[in-house]
């Protein structure tokens, strides 16, 4: 819960007294209370961490790349503005590309995408990324056979030329149920404040759900590699998912590949 102050909650908690009115009136239950505290207080850390890392990018001019990939309503926006809430912005971009110009079409299709590759001391992330010729665009036929079956023989070349050069890539997938994912694309439909997020293609994630599995379970076996893994993660608890996002992004960046992942992660190598 963004809304609530971490150092407020804590004064709370450690208030018997205000505790105990809250529960007698019926305000809050306690056990909930204290997951949101929890949860915000882990959140916090692991933002502290982050941050004390992006200084030493900074310092040290390494270069990461971060892509977060996912089904519809899978939660990118979300996770991804608790990851950037405490970053210097000026070392850091996220990146998510409107569909390509008539110019961009003529190109190499990963040329639109290599000029926002991070500078030295940058880290850049990718609000959906060139991976949308993976999924997105076989399924609603946006691209052609021949294209797609290009793109995932040369998404591992690529992706290997930018780790040998150096850069720090993560790739991770928010994923979520059939019934969560319909009940936020309702939730959005319902909430004013939350209908922008709807597009043309969200309406239809639902009756092309199997056409969509296809395509992932081909991403996952074809472009995840030991140098380039995939981190699948199931979203459906939305506060888990980002605390998860945090310690992969955390334990990549520091290069502590042997850190145990959360049972509700997969990785895709």
């Amino acid at each position: 819960m963004a809304e609530y102050d971490l150092k407020e909650l804590q004064k709370i908690r450690q208030n018997k007294d205000v505790l105990d009115y809250l529960e007698q009136h019926k305000i809050l239950e306690i056990k909930k209370f204290n997951d949101v505290c929890d949860y915000e207080q882990e959140l916090y850390d692991l933002q502290v961490t982050l941050l004390k890392l992006q200084y030493d990018i900074i310092e040290k001019g390494k270069r990461v790349v971060i892509i977060f990939e996912g089904r519809d309503a899978a939660g990118k926006g979300g996770t991804i503005g608790r990851v950037t809430e405490h970053l210097n912005p000026k070392k850091v971009r996220v990146v998510a590309l409107p569909k390509p110009t008539p110019e961009e079409n003529g190109q190499w299709y990963f040329q639109r995408y290599i000029k926002h590759l991070p500078n030295a001391g940058e880290m850049v992330i990718f609000d959906r990324s060139y991976y949308n010729r993976a999924v997105v665009e076989p399924v609603f036929e946006f691209c052609t056979k021949e294209q797609h079956e290009l793109f995932m023989k040369q998404a591992p070349e690529f992706e290997k030329q930018l780790i040998d050069d150096g850069i720090i890539l993560i790739k991770l997938f928010l994923s979520i149920s059939k019934e969560e994912q319909a009940e936020r694309l309702k939730e959005r439909q319902e909430d004013f404040l939350k209908r922008w997020k709807i597009g043309v293609l969200d309406q239809q994630a639902q009756e092309k759900w199997d056409i969509y599995t296809g395509y992932i379970e081909n991403l996952f076996k074809t472009t995840g590699t030991k140098k380039s893994p995939w981190f699948e993660i199931d979203n459906d608890n939305k506060k888990k998912a980002r605390l998860a996002s945090f310690r992969i992004l955390i334990n990549v960046i520091v290069g502590n590949e042997q850190e145990k992942l959360d049972s509700f992660v997969k990785k895709h190598d």
